[in-house]
């Protein structure tokens, strides 16, 4: 017999979890938006999860991977902020040249 929270979703993710280890429903309340606009609210929300961390208010092994997980969205905002850069610099260069 299986049990349904051992079940897996289309493409291997696990079934959201809607009860805890006792069978007591979760809060269904949603949590608040995390502010990750910019690089350095990114960095905040990173020192927030090692605070965490070390209060003991999350796992180790869960604050690893949304540090982790964090870190990602901080190198593509890097990237995609670099890009921008980049790209209006060539704009600027090839008017100059008098390109379109």
């Amino acid at each position: 017999m299986s049990d349904s929270r051992n079940m897996r979703a289309p493409g291997g993710n696990h079934e959201p979890e809607t009860h805890d280890e006792q069978g007591n429903p979760l809060d269904p309340t949603p949590l608040p938006k995390i502010d990750l606009r910019d690089a350095h609210a990114i960095r905040r929300e990173i020192a927030a999860v090692y605070r965490d961390m070390r209060a003991g208010r999350i796992a180790s092994q869960d604050g690893t991977r949304l540090a982790y997980v964090l870190d990602m969205i901080r190198k593509a905002h890097e990237t995609a902020g670099l890009q921008d850069r980049i790209e209006l610099l060539e704009r600027t260069i090839d008017r100059r040249r008098g390109r379109p």
